[in-house]
């Protein structure tokens, strides 16, 4: 079939031959079904929009001329991206990217297809654009004109979660890591109950160990304690968990190593390698797997936490697309057991976390510090920790502002145990203004007096943005291009 877009009188019409099991004209663009269908444009896309998997995967424009590289080491690709997408590069031979990609065409405008169903993935190439689903038969949504208006269109027939501006955010990580405890937060809380903040997030080093999510005995006095004395500051209690994620020596995957997802000879699927310790998943197709990461989430409910971050969420969907089914509803679950608290995914399959998350990771971690060079040249991985990898991917994930609440994670304010420059911060600080998505990990007596003013005049009132194209914007007064990133 051939589908026309644009109007022929002003010389913006564009004819795409398409393969699919059937179309239909919609607002925006067309809808088709299919597990698989290709858009023939009639001109040569000279960039390929390549979107990755989860929060951390890359997303941006390539060339589709140029074959993709294989990326990092084996032991982190299972977090890093959907591991077909990373066998694809593997093969040298093609650019795939999840849910959704599209072509850029010499004059500027775009052809885009995009997945409204879980499960699917997107090849580009010059001349074709082919979009599969890993299992059974989906929707497809097809439009073409200028980036900002396609992405818009798609965007609008994807679900959506969207309720008031996102939380001013105090989280415990990026200044601490995992080295925290009860004394040090309190003492920081003192700090922070003295700020324009809203929530008061505790992350990473509360927990015995992973799948055994009870203090350690570095919080003496338990959790609900720490919930309450936030409470008593005026702050939303928030905490960090990564629910579907095991180690082969924790508790629970010595208590339950059937509930550890396994591939059809029975060995554990890895999900990566952090802390220094291989990962594994808990099989969220499990029903006792779901009813046990039901019961954490009402558990801390019940402690006093209305604002949880959820991460490492992949795990629920390894190994790839072909889980994203699976992981949906396993969401579903946390999400109606979570009730009206806020939930923050991170390290999340994008599009088959919408409509589910209040807040949504759209970039790996930031960091202070603007790049790791031997990280990112030598092993060509783009997701790791660091501003620039955070900024590009988040760029690349704007138009989702409209489903889900967007967050480029933390802005720095602060010079000391910071190897960023002033330039560097603002580019992050501004990104916060962009998306409304506010949240810093600098405690306040790290700060200077004018550092201190900087993180006041972020918290307070939203300043006024103004979207100048896909990559520049106005804040207020000053003009931000982040073309450079590119």
């Amino acid at each position: 079939m051939r589908l026309a877009f644009g109007d022929p009188s002003r010389g913006s019409s564009l004819e795409v031959a398409v393969t699919a099991a059937s179309s239909e004209p919609v607002s925006g663009g067309y809808l088709l079904r299919g597990r698989e269908v290709r858009a023939f444009p009639p001109l040569r896309g000279v960039q390929f929009f390549r979107h990755g998997w989860q929060s951390w995967s890359l997303s941006a424009w390539v060339d589709p001329r140029e074959p993709p590289k294989p990326l990092f080491p084996k032991e982190r690709r299972p977090q890093a991206d959907d591991p077909f997408l990373l066998e694809a590069a593997d093969w040298g031979k093609a650019w795939w990217g999840s849910g959704l990609g599209a072509l850029r065409f010499p004059e500027g405008q775009v052809l885009l297809v995009g997945a409204l169903d879980p499960g699917a993935r997107v090849l580009g190439r010059e001349e074709v654009l082919l979009g599969r689903y890993a299992s059974g038969e989906g929707r497809w949504f097809l439009a073409y004109g200028l980036e900002e208006e396609a992405f818009a269109a798609y965007a609008r027939y994807l679900p959506r979660r969207l309720s008031g501006r996102p939380p001013r955010v105090w989280c415990s990580w990026y200044s601490f890591y995992n080295r925290i405890h009860e004394a040090l937060l309190l003492k920081v809380l003192e700090e922070v109950a003295g700020l324009p903040f809203e929530v008061f997030q505790i992350d990473d080093g509360w927990q015995r160990a992973l799948g055994d999510w009870e203090p350690n005995p570095r919080f003496p006095r338990g959790m609900a304690f720490l919930a309450e004395r936030i409470r008593e500051k005026g702050l939303r209690a928030g905490l960090w968990l990564a629910p579907f994620l095991v180690t082969a020596d924790s508790p629970l995957g010595r208590a339950h190593p059937e509930w550890i997802l396994r591939d059809g000879e029975g060995r554990p699927i890895p999900a990566g390698f952090n802390w220094g310790r291989p990962l594994y998943a808990l099989d969220s197709g499990n029903e006792e797997v779901l009813e046990h990461v039901a019961a954490l989430v009402r558990r801390v409910r019940e402690w006093g936490y209305e604002y949880l971050k959820l991460d490492f969420l992949y795990a629920a969907a390894l190994p790839g697309a072909e889980g994203e089914v699976r992981y949906r509803k396993a969401m579903e679950r946390i999400r109606e057991e979570a009730g009206e608290a806020y939930l923050l995914f991170c390290g999340a399959p994008i599009l088959a976390s919408l409509g589910l998350a209040d807040g949504l990771r759209v970039g790996p971690d930031a960091a202070p510090y603007w790049d790791n060079e031997d990280r990112s040249f030598w092993l060509q991985d783009p997701t790791g920790p660091g501003l620039r990898n955070a900024l590009r991917t988040t760029l690349h994930r704007l138009w989702l502002r409209g489903n889900v609440q967007v967050d480029p994670d933390v802005a720095f304010f602060r010079s000391r145990f910071s190897l960023l420059s002033p330039e560097e911060m603002r580019l992050q600080e501004a990104m916060g203004e962009i998306t409304g998505f506010k949240a810093t990990s600098d405690p306040p007596s790290w700060l200077s007096p004018g550092e201190r003013e900087r993180l006041l005049a972020f918290l307070g009132r939203d300043k006024e943005v103004e979207f100048l194209g896909p990559y520049r914007f106005r804040v207020e007064e000053e003009v931000l291009d982040y073309a450079f990133l590119l």
